[in-house]
């Protein structure tokens, strides 16, 4: 390219890298893994319970310790960079929001259902009022039509996002798909575009450069892949690629090469890989934060967590709606029992 284009980075390893611990990072933790990500020159660093602000619940998981103390950890080590929160209306509140920002976070990702843009207008305009940059995040994108998409950013623009992403919850979003609902979007929208992937069919790198072709300049991403389902686009190799196309993102790939193989890679309790579970989220376009819910309520009921996933596709779940699971797998459970006491099964 003969002009060096520059693309922006928000590092979430924080925040949906929790949803992959079970949201148990420690604020010396924390503190480490920002230090470390700002000095390799990272733009946005994320700190947040994995479903965000308020997220620390019985429905979500505890987390280990508080936010409070968490976002004070980062803010306390984060020189260069800025601090970034993530907020769900209807789990965080506005008090959260400030509460975030009084800690020193100068960017709030506000997200939303795909087609619930408008419940996210008074905590956009909230943040924007206090001084910070707003992303909005139009959450499983890929359960939402390009024109029902650009529709949304078009409300949040108006709510005063300083940038919209599209953003694959699922995993489950391919090139093509990814490259109209990003065109549609950037013809939509005066403010910024940009991408958040998942990794569940493994297309997350391949899936943010085609944004990039089409117009997205900020991209979200997490160290080692750390994330929810499968984990998000990592980071470290997002880089690499960059670099090998041409674009800048003011990151060092040396430095963040060593954040994720020396600080982060110790952190992770498994390694964050395409397992049979999280192939099917992709699969089935299932919110990649259900994981860790769909294993232990297959395993309570002794059900196949593919079975439940694939359910949960079918019913079209969205975030805050994991007690489903549980249903899910007693009733798969519960059919189970009856075929294996059907008579015809008996006398096979």
């Amino acid at each position: 390219m003969s002009e060096q284009i520059s693309v922006h980075i928000l590092d979430s390893t924080l925040r949906d890298g929790s949803h992959a611990l079970s949201h148990q990072f420690t604020a010396e933790q924390v503190a480490r893994v920002a230090r470390g990500l700002d000095q390799a020159g990272v733009e946005m660093i994320e700190v947040s319970h994995g479903d965000g602000l308020g997220g620390s619940t019985v429905t979500y998981g505890f987390s280990k310790q508080s936010e409070l103390e968490l976002l004070e950890a980062a803010s306390s080590v984060i020189e260069r960079g800025k601090l970034a929160v993530l907020l769900l209306p209807g789990i965080g509140t506005k008090d959260d929001l400030k509460m975030a920002r009084d800690l020193g976070a100068k960017v709030a990702q506000i997200a939303t259902h795909v087609t619930e843009a408008d419940v996210a207008q008074q905590h956009i305009e909230l943040a924007k009022s206090m001084g910070m940059e707003v992303i909005g995040m139009l959450m499983l994108s890929h359960m939402a039509s390009p024109e029902k998409i650009a529709e949304q950013g078009k409300l949040m623009e108006r709510y005063g996002a300083d940038v919209v992403l599209v953003t694959d919850s699922a995993g489950a979003l391919l090139p093509p798909t990814v490259r109209e609902r990003v065109r549609a979007l950037r013809d939509a929208i005066q403010i910024g575009v940009g991408f958040h992937g998942h990794n569940n069919l493994s297309m997350a790198v391949a899936n943010s450069i085609i944004a990039i072709e089409e117009g997205a300049r900020w991209l979200d991403a997490c160290t080692c892949g750390l994330g929810a389902g499968s984990g998000n686009t990592p980071t470290e190799v997002l880089v690499a690629v960059l670099d090998k196309l041409g674009y800048s993102t003011g990151i060092d790939l040396w430095k963040i090469m060593d954040v994720a193989e020396d600080i982060v890679r110790p952190i992770m309790q498994k390694p964050v890989r395409i397992g049979k579970a999280s192939l099917t989220m992709g699969y089935a376009g299932v919110y990649s934060s259900f994981l860790l819910h769909a294993d232990k309520a297959a395993q309570q009921f002794g059900v196949d967590p593919r079975d439940v996933l694939v359910e949960v596709g079918k019913r079209r779940a969205v975030g805050g709606q994991e007690d489903i699971l549980v249903e899910i797998a007693m009733s798969l459970a519960q059919k189970n029992a009856e075929v294996e006491a059907s008579p015809s099964r008996r006398l096979a």
